[in-house]
Order: structure tokens, then C-alpha cells, then sequence
């Protein structure tokens, strides 16, 4: 395993390893912000889930970000570099376009055509 990253120590049935963890950035090339197709990709993720079954109320949860949570994040002591507190606020914005693409398309589901 390449040396790359931060070690972690793993105890599994008293037997101890360690492993290497890799770094992954906040914003990976999945998910990257300048991408205007991205929260339409993942809002149609969540769709599949909701057309295979989930709560679309708990799909909701999962992808909104609540403004008390980012007020908490910009207002931590641990969060003071100003890169990283406009990195948040561009997630909470990404997730709120993600959230009103979803409510678009559970709210169009009953309109569409079915092909059989």
C-alpha cells in the first residue's frame, strides 16, 4: 500500500494494523462546483432512489443542508480560514439547487407518460 495519506491503526479481534488512509479533497471530480450539469446529475440520483421506493421526505433531509447548520459551520472556531467558510457556503448553495432540481422532478412524476 502506497505511503500516500494518514495512518490509521485498525484492532480487529485483538489483532492491530495499520493502514493508510487517503487524502481526499472536499470537492472531488465528481462533485466539482464549476460543473453546471453536476447538481442536475445528482439531483437525478436522488430521483432513481425515490422512483425505486425511498421516502421522498428523508431524500429531502438527505440532500438539504439547514442554514442552522451553516450558521454553526461559519461561526466555529475550528472553520476560521476564509477559503474553506466560502467552500461551505458554495455547498450550501449546490445543495439548495440540487434540492429544488429533486422537488421539480417529484413534483412533474405524476405528468410524465408511462411506455409499457
Amino acid at each position: 500500500m502506497p505511503d500516500s495519506g494518514r495512518p490509521f491503526i485498525l484492532v480487529v479481534s485483538g489483532v492491530q494494523r495499520q493502514l493508510q488512509i487517503p487524502e481526499f479533497p472536499l470537492i472531488g471530480p465528481n462533485r466539482d462546483l464549476s460543473d453546471p450539469l453536476a447538481p442536475r446529475r445528482e439531483a437525478a440520483m436522488f430521483y432513481g432512489l425515490f422512483l425505486r421506493g425511498y421516502n421522498v421526505e428523508s431524500l429531502r433531509k438527505d440532500i438539504d443542508v439547514p442554514m442552522t447548520l451553516l450558521k454553526k459551520w461559519l461561526t466555529g472556531r475550528q472553520y476560521n480560514e476564509d477559503h474553506f467558510r466560502q467552500q461551505l457556503k458554495d455547498l450550501y448553495h449546490y445543495r439548495k439547487q440540487v434540492l429544488a432540481i429533486f422537488d421539480q422532478l417529484v413534483l412533474n412524476e405524476p405528468m410524465r407518460n408511462r411506455i409499457q
